[in-house]
């Protein structure tokens, strides 16, 4: 009789893939790079384990926003003093000192809060431009401009 069959935290095998944002869509983007690093795409994925794969982003300043997300998207933060309220647009990150923060975001909010989404948001590395430093792990290319014609604009 076989059952269900729960992967344990030591037999996992987690691979490395690098995925290059360059003109994919935000969100479309997100979605595949938290599914990956949920581990949902494997046939032996267990809710309770990390069992997906570590994440290499690449490009990150070039990634597309699609409509008025650019100016429209804002994020907004209090400094704790009165009259702190700040706000900045997706596009002034892009453009601005850390654009990678628009994808890290955009993928932890993907993620489900608590324990474990907390752990598998830690394997997912973001660069704003080509050069990462994980040659070494021998990344598999993930192509998600050609998964799908509405994934690059």
């Amino acid at each position: 009789m076989s059952g269900t069959t729960s992967t344990k935290p030591a037999e996992v095998v987690k691979k490395w893939i690098i995925v290059d944002a360059q003109d994919v869509v935000l969100g479309r983007l997100a979605s595949i790079i938290a599914l990956r690093l949920r581990g949902k795409h494997k046939p032996s994925f267990t809710p309770h384990v990390d069992d997906g794969d570590n994440v290499i982003v690449i490009n990150a300043d070039k990634v597309r926003l699609t409509g008025n997300k650019r100016e429209g998207d804002i994020f907004y933060w209090h400094t704790g003093y009165p009259g702190g309220i700040k706000q900045r647009s997706k596009g002034q990150i892009l453009e601005g000192k850390h654009p990678e923060r628009v994808v890290e975001k955009a993928v932890e909010r993907m993620l489900p809060k608590g324990p474990l989404g907390y752990k598998v948001f830690k394997n997912l590395r973001v660069y704003a431009g080509t050069e990462h430093g994980h040659e070494a792990q021998k990344p598999e290319v993930l192509d998600v401009a050609a998964m799908n014609a509405k994934n690059k604009r």
